[in-house]
Formats: C-alpha cells, sequence, structure tokens
C-alpha cells in the first residue's frame, strides 16, 4: 500500500514538473519544435514536387502547380496576419497564443519556399512581383522580431540592475537636487553648464538619438568635461566645491546612461513592429490586387 501511495505520488511529481516546464519553455521550442518540423517538411516537399513536377514551357504561377503553391501561400499569409487579432484571446490547449505564435513563426518562414516556387522564378516590374517582395520584406522583418524578443528582454533585465523606471528617475531627481546646491560656489561660467545639463531633458530625444544609445548630445558629459578641464580654484573650499560637482556630475551621466540604453533597448524591440505591420497590411492590399489581376486576365 505505501509503495503504491509512493507511486502516486511519483507519477503527481512528474505531471508537474511536466506541466512546468512546458510554461517555461518558449514559443520557439513549442512541443518540442513540432512548427519548425512540420514547415520543415512543408519547404522539402514543396522543393522535391517543384524539381519533379513537369510544367510547360516552364514553371510559372499560372501553370496548374503555380496556382496550387499560390492558393496555400494566399491562405497562410492571411492566417498568419491574424495573429494580432488572436492574441486578444489567451486559451490553453493544442491551439494556445504560444503554439498559434509557433505556428505563426515556422510557417511564415515556409513562405519563402512556397511564395517563390509560386513565381517560378519569373519576376519583374508589376504587381505579382510586388506581392513577392511584399511577403519577403515581411517574413524578413518577423524574422527580426524573432531575434529581438529572444535576446533583447535579457538586456533590459541586466540593464535595470533591479531597479524600476520610477527607481531610475527618483535617482535622477535626488542627484539633481544635491547638483543645484553643489553648484552654487562655483564661478558664473561653471554654474551655466550644470544648469544646462540639468534643464536638458534626458526624454526629449529624437529617434535618431534612442537608437543611438548613452552619450548622444549629452549636456550632461559636456559640464562634465568642462569642469574636469577648468582651471583650479585658488580658495579651498571652491576646489572642494568643484570636486563634489564634479563627482556628482558623474553619477549623473552614468544614471542618465542606464536610463538611455533602457530607452534603446526599448526602442529595438518596438520599432520592428511599426515596419511588421504597416508591410502586413501593403501586402494584403498587393496579394489582393494580385489575384484579381490573376482571375481578371484569366
Amino acid at each position: 500500500m505505501a509503495s503504491l501511495f509512493s507511486h502516486d505520488q511519483d507519477d503527481d511529481f512528474a505531471e508537474i514538473e511536466a506541466r512546468r516546464s512546458a510554461d517555461h519553455e518558449g514559443f520557439l521550442a513549442h512541443r518540442s519544435y513540432y512548427w519548425a518540423k512540420a514547415a520543415a517538411v512543408i519547404g522539402l516537399f514543396v522543393v522535391v514536387t517543384y524539381l519533379l513536377v513537369d510544367v510547360e514551357p516552364r514553371h510559372n504561377g499560372g501553370s496548374w502547380y503555380g496556382y496550387t503553391l499560390g492558393t496555400i501561400g494566399a491562405g497562410l499569409i492571411v492566417w498568419l496576419a491574424w495573429l494580432g487579432i488572436r492574441k486578444r484571446r489567451a486559451t490553453p490547449g493544442s491551439w494556445s497564443l504560444k503554439a498559434w505564435t509557433s505556428a505563426h513563426v515556422y510557417l511564415g518562414l515556409s513562405l519563402t519556399v512556397i511564395g517563390t516556387m509560386h513565381t517560378g522564378f519569373q519576376l519583374g516590374w508589376n504587381v505579382h512581383t510586388l506581392a513577392w517582395v511584399l511577403m519577403m520584406l515581411v517574413i524578413i522583418s518577423g524574422a527580426y522580431g524573432i531575434t529581438v524578443y529572444a535576446t533583447l528582454p535579457q538586456t533590459l533585465s541586466e540593464n535595470r540592475r533591479e531597479m524600476t523606471r520610477e527607481q531610475m528617475l527618483e535617482s535622477l531627481a535626488a542627484i539633481d537636487k544635491q547638483l543645484e546646491t553643489a553648484a552654487q560656489p562655483l564661478s558664473r561660467e561653471d554654474t551655466d553648464v550644470v544648469v544646462a545639463a540639468l534643464e536638458q531633458d534626458v526624454f526629449k530625444t529624437g529617434l535618431i538619438a534612442r537608437f543611438r544609445g548613452p552619450g548622444a548630445g549629452d549636456a550632461t558629459r559636456r559640464a562634465l568635461a568642462h569642469i574636469s578641464a577648468s582651471r583650479a580654484y585658488d580658495a579651498v573650499g571652491e576646489d572642494a566645491a568643484q570636486q563634489k560637482v564634479r563627482s556628482l556630475l558623474g553619477k549623473r551621466a552614468a544614471q542618465i546612461d542606464q536610463i538611455r540604453r533602457q530607452m534603446q533597448t526599448k526602442a529595438m524591440l518596438e520599432i520592428w513592429l511599426y515596419i511588421h505591420v504597416p508591410l502586413t497590411i501593403a501586402l494584403l492590399a498587393a496579394l489582393s490586387a494580385h489575384i484579381v489581376s490573376v482571375f481578371y486576365y484569366w
């Protein structure tokens, strides 16, 4: 009896561990890379059939094989674009959001093969090629999104050093208050550069500056360089004040660097959506034009 009870406990523990492992499994590795394997099989099948099927005079989007791949590709594109709506509904099971995202990634990559084989490598300056180009751009931007979402969250966590955004701002505000007091004994010229540093809005940066990260047009670093390069004061009190201001400017520069690294990483995380989503909408429009024109001239 005790042995049976122990066996049941072991089974329960194994089940709990399996569930925990599944919960922590990323969408790329979902179900032991099920969708990666499925996409690889699909891609291989398309390549093999492309090589084996004899189409006269040559492969093209207007052949029966081209229409077949075109129909599959168009259906996949519409289904993949549905992820944006699907994200609003979290459901468990085989078609959980994680499973759907995993399928979205790998089946999306398989479109590079399906879409290209559909064209028969007959590309030109027309709406059909435009749809293919937009499809490839959507896939490339999606691949970038996968890369940044797999790597940058860890960078964000490491940069925060267990500090929240509010704590970073509070730390900067505390340094600013100390600087206001410490800069008062300085000369007018030195005080002006410190004030200019304090008046600069560290969050008011353009898109390029956000991607450039720390040190981009930073008034605090200019003030620190000015104070460090200025001549030593004659009075002991003034010299001590200069040293304190230099130290506080160094702390402020370090804190701003931390904030700007956070802004830079978040910008890299967010920018792909501003490219991927509009490109997807453009792709759907071009795909519609492609399909209508094909049936109009058919």
